[in-house]
């Protein structure tokens, strides 16, 4: 349904979207996972044919190129960005109906689908009401319809539930599991809990970089770190001599003393496998009375730590990036010609280029479907900012 081969996105200078490459397969639900800024929005902005891809050797959605076949993927896609593009003074009925006509959805087809897909998403009973006069949580659920108006393969949900009060995202979570039986899902946050909870699959990013992917339970087992007993007990005043004993029971590695909880002290006990039967023999022989002995084990908040902070907390390095040469889906190797002067992918301007940029537009929808998209589009001026990923 989504693959994705050694996609690049460069704004000027900065790379954020560097040598990234996933596949999707029908009906998976998968979380895309990363802190702001990590390119996660910048990637399903490529995905969804609203920003071109600086190189891709594979960008197909829906089984459809996204570069070649733009208008094809969109009629396959259900796509909500993070702000959900909402005309404020429409009912929600006659939002439904306009985004209707632009997807081309027949009128008897319409009719049939706007209220189902309201339904669906629980505010049928708003269908009358004013975009602007709903809750923000109510407006999220119409930019839910809107992405399934179309009846979609492929649902892109960009931050679903940012924004929204601790009920509306459990809500929120729940109409998008729902999603999975059919439909393939993939869904971005910075959010764990919410990526937790829907998604048995994670793809982590970071930096621009695919830093891992794979199910939830894989992923802790690889990068969350190893498990450990905790213990909490009164063993009286000679607490070194407990680590001692704790120490050397067999397959412990580590004993770690975090202190004291009142008149109890407590420990983190390392090793190999689940160590608390020895532990609770130990604590049975020397008469301990113990307040808790259980296992800790590695959780998602710890495996994405790892993974975007690095084991001690501090920041990953980023890797040396570089957009590779043009590619299959590049504007250089669709036989795109640069204008004179104009920069070629990845090099840097010569000294004392004026401030105006040569623009290759590879979206139809940027400039009207019967444009020609060999000719560059000239804007004058100094070149504005490009919208980042947040």
């Amino acid at each position: 349904m989504i693959e994705v081969a050694r996609l690049y996105r460069r704004f000027g200078a900065h790379v954020a979207v560097d040598d990234v490459s996933f596949r999707i397969d029908k009906g998976e639900v998968v979380g895309f996972l990363g802190p702001n800024g990590a390119g996660k929005t910048t990637t399903m902005r490529v995905l969804t044919g609203f920003l071109p891809a600086t190189s891709a050797d594979v960008l197909r959605v829906a089984g459809y190129d996204v570069l070649r076949e733009s208008l094809e993927v969109r009629r396959h896609i259900g796509y909500l960005p993070e702000s959900v593009p909402l005309y404020h003074e429409l009912r929600v009925s006659e939002m439904m109906r306009f985004q209707g006509r632009l997807h081309g959805i027949p009128r008897a087809e319409l009719k049939r689908r706007i209220p189902e897909v309201l339904e669906r998403v629980g505010v049928l009973d708003r269908e009358r009401q004013l975009v602007g006069k709903l809750s923000r949580g109510l407006r999220q659920r119409v930019g839910l319809a809107v992405a399934l108006l179309p009846d979609p393969d492929v649902l892109i949900l960009d931050e679903p539930t940012s924004g929204l009060d601790p009920l509306q995202r459990v809500e929120v979570r729940e109409l998008i599991r729902s999603f999975a039986a059919e439909h393939t899902v993939l869904m971005s946050s910075h959010i764990l809990a919410e990526v937790e909870s829907v998604c048995p699959r994670v793809i982590v990013i970071a930096e621009g970089r695919i830093v891992a992917d794979g199910s939830q339970a894989d992923l802790v087992r690889e990068f969350g770190g190893e498990g450990y007993v905790r213990f909490e007990a009164v063993v009286g005043p000679d607490v070194a001599a407990a680590v001692r004993l704790l120490e050397g029971l067999p397959g412990v590695t580590r004993v770690d003393e975090r202190g004291r909880v009142g008149i109890h002290h407590s420990f983190e006990i390392r090793g190999a496998g689940d160590l608390r039967e020895d532990v609770g023999a130990v604590a049975m022989t020397k008469g301990w009375a113990v307040r808790e002995l259980s296992l800790a084990v590695p959780t998602l908040d710890e495996m994405f730590a790892r993974l975007v902070l690095g084991g001690d907390g501090a920041a990953a390095p980023a890797s040396a990036t570089g957009v590779p040469p043009a590619t299959a889906a590049s504007p250089v190797a669709q036989g795109l010609e640069l204008a004179t002067g104009a920069a070629q992918p990845g090099a840097a301007p010569p000294p004392g280029t004026p401030g105006k940029k040569i623009i290759y537009s590879l979206n139809p929808f940027d400039q009207g479907a019967s444009r020609d998209l060999g000719q560059p589009m000239d804007v004058g001026g100094p070149a504005p900012p490009e919208d980042e990923d947040r």
